[in-house]
């Protein structure tokens, strides 16, 4: 029976990847505005490969950036983007549809709620604040809690740990197979493929359910608890 749904956070309940891409874009075009000459597409490639090499969380990609373009970070410029990227993130920092719907019905069924995110512990909660999501979770697992990051056992055992259940009373979603899928089949726990939220073009995730909308959950947690 499942009494809790672990979810990861980014492109599961929200769509990180476009938030990422429209915080970047306007903080490059806040930079250009304010004097820096560059090429908008060209400088946006870079500001996402600095991304891809230092971690989605590098908190000094403009920083760098600056660096690599005119050898030293100028602060006017620096501001400019920041002060961007920040409205740029709020203004597309939002849920999937259907999220708050799908997590209310599952809670009002008593189905706990959990999250596992490779996120740091600040930076997951600024985003689960945002969405308005802090009330409806019973345990959130990030980084900075298991200091390793999915597949790895040790976050998932971290969650059932803090949920006090076993691996076949729960059941876990994410977008990222080699991570979300592979950690938790590895201790036996069901998942789910958030087929929404993949970015990499997944053909086989390997999961028990592949879903293209978070709705699928009610349905594949009634069927299960229904057996």
């Amino acid at each position: 029976m499942i009494k809790a749904v672990i979810f990861d956070l980014d492109n599961t309940l929200l769509d990180f990847i476009k938030m990422k891409r429209e915080a970047v874009m306007n903080a490059l075009l806040s930079m250009k505005e304010a004097g820096l000459e560059i090429d908008i597409e060209d400088s946006y490639k870079e500001v996402m490969s600095i991304y891809e090499t230092e971690g989605w969380e590098h908190q000094q990609v403009f920083d760098k950036f600056l660096n690599d373009q005119i050898g030293y970070v100028d602060n006017k410029y620096l501001a400019s983007a920041i002060v961007a990227y920040r409205r740029g993130k709020e203004a597309n920092l939002k849920a999937y549809p259907n999220v708050h719907r799908t997590l209310n019905h599952l809670m009002k069924s008593g189905i706990r709620l959990a999250i596992v995110s490779d996120a740091p512990s600040r930076e997951a909660w600024m985003r689960i604040y945002y969405l308005n999501l802090h009330h409806m979770f019973d345990v959130v697992v990030t980084f900075d809690d298991s200091n390793e990051r999915k597949p790895s056992p040790k976050p998932f055992n971290l969650v059932l740990e803090k949920l006090g259940l076993n691996k076949d009373e729960v059941v876990m979603i994410g977008d990222w197979p080699e991570r979300d899928v592979v950690g938790a089949n590895s201790l036996g726990i069901k998942t789910i493929f958030a087929r929404y939220g993949d970015t990499f073009g997944v053909k086989d995730s390997g999961a028990d359910w592949d879903i293209d909308d978070i709705s699928e959950l009610i349905d594949i947690v009634k069927a299960v608890n229904e057996k």
